[in-house]
């Protein structure tokens, strides 16, 4: 079980420092891997969690003006990373291509991709779900080995869902997962969504599902806890 926090555009330096003096007193028998926003990333003292980045670059070092690469991240002590996260889909035009790319770099670097695939509330009821995922999937893996591919970690992160406090039924999840094993059966699948303390009830019903991604309540260590000890 994987349980990846992303801040994302949250926490000042002291904001920070406060909440990740209360994170390191979080028990968890689980993995737990924390992606702050880049400015905290050299501020990490992690007890017992892994350091992600919500981002990296497509690029390596070199002149690419706020871009961050996967070698700069690798030695800030980063193993993991987000990649294709729905709001870098939609507010930076990130395309498949992007995603591939970047995928790349961050295995040329020992970084695990957690690669974020998802539909639109739209694309659900045209169902479209299954054809959405497999060209997000498909496109995203391109020129990579099965070796390669088999160190990706996938976030099924319905986009509809995000921050909505909306979410799939078990059903819905398990047809999802279901399909997604059956072109990459040997990838972790993680949910995402606005998975909280209060649903994660019945989102461990879910045989399928192999950890979660989540968002605002990464931001709350009691919260974290409370759903931790409920899984």
């Amino acid at each position: 079980m994987i349980i990846v926090l992303n801040n994302k555009s949250n926490l000042s330096k002291e904001e920070f420092l406060k909440y990740q003096e209360e994170l390191n007193k979080v028990n968890s028998q689980y993995d737990i891997v924390l992606c702050p926003t880049f400015l905290n990333i050299n501020l990490c003292n992690l007890s017992k969690i892994k350091l992600g980045s919500q981002n990296i670059s497509a690029y390596d070092d070199g002149a690419y003006t706020g871009e961050i690469s996967a070698k700069s991240l690798k030695t800030s002590g980063v193993n993991y990373s987000i990649i294709g996260h729905s709001e870098r889909r939609q507010y930076q035009k990130e395309t498949n291509k992007d995603i591939n790319e970047k995928i790349k770099k961050s295995l040329d670097n020992n970084i695990i991709p957690i690669l974020c695939i998802g539909e639109t509330k739209e694309e659900r009821q045209n169902n479209r779900v299954e054809e959405i995922l497999k060209k997000e999937l498909i496109d995203a893996v391109k020129d990579l080995n099965q070796e390669d591919i088999k160190k990706i970690v996938i976030a099924y992160e319905p986009i509809w869902s995000i921050g909505t406090g909306l979410i799939p039924t078990n059903l819905e999840i398990e047809k999802v997962n279901k399909y997604i094993k059956k072109l990459f059966p040997n990838n972790k699948i993680l949910y995402g969504g606005s998975a909280n303390e209060e649903n994660i009830d019945i989102l461990k019903k879910c045989d399928s599902i192999d950890g979660y991604l989540l968002g605002g309540l990464s931001l709350h260590p009691d919260k974290l806890q409370n759903f931790i000890d409920k899984l």
